[in-house]
């Protein structure tokens, strides 16, 4: 599975530490950490997943290298349209707080049927709030397992 990690490349310290903690979380669950690619959320998701031995994805908006805990990257030159991509690429979505950005990716997310759990991020209608970078992680990869076996029958 692949659980996108979603937040501002600017955040706070309480944000950069729940990410990392999220990122590290998603690893140790055996998933793949998606994002942006970037620094702030992005680079603490990517941080934690590499110190749990994960894998990390970054579909960056333009042709950079992006953060140094990245192990794949997708150079898209497509500035936030890279958001639709992102999204599309994960079976789940954890917001860390977040801006505008964010919140385009939660409603593509939502647009498509993708579950999104929040940690200090907008509360709209379909976001599940959460209140701790556990209760994100436990909800997203469950909501992810059993999205893929629905897709996937041969899976169950």
């Amino acid at each position: 599975m692949q659980i996108a990690v979603i937040g501002r490349g600017d955040c706070s310290a309480e944000e950069y530490e729940a990410a990392e903690t999220i990122g590290y979380l998603i690893a140790g669950n055996r998933e793949t950490v998606c994002c942006g690619g970037l620094g702030g959320v992005m680079e603490a998701a990517c941080r934690g997943a590499k110190e749990a031995g994960g894998t990390t994805v970054g579909i960056l908006p333009d042709t950079g290298d992006g953060n140094p805990y990245l192990d794949l990257v997708i150079r898209t030159g497509m500035g936030q349209a890279r958001n639709v991509i992102l999204v599309n690429s994960a079976d789940a979505v954890i917001a860390v707080g977040g801006g505008y950005g964010t919140l385009s990716e939660i409603a593509i997310a939502l647009k498509t049927g993708k579950p999104v759990f929040g940690l200090s991020t907008w509360e709209i209608d379909g976001v599940f709030a959460c209140t701790t970078p556990e209760e994100a992680v436990n909800l997203a990869v469950r909501a992810a397992r059993l999205s893929r076996r629905s897709r996937n029958p041969q899976d169950r």
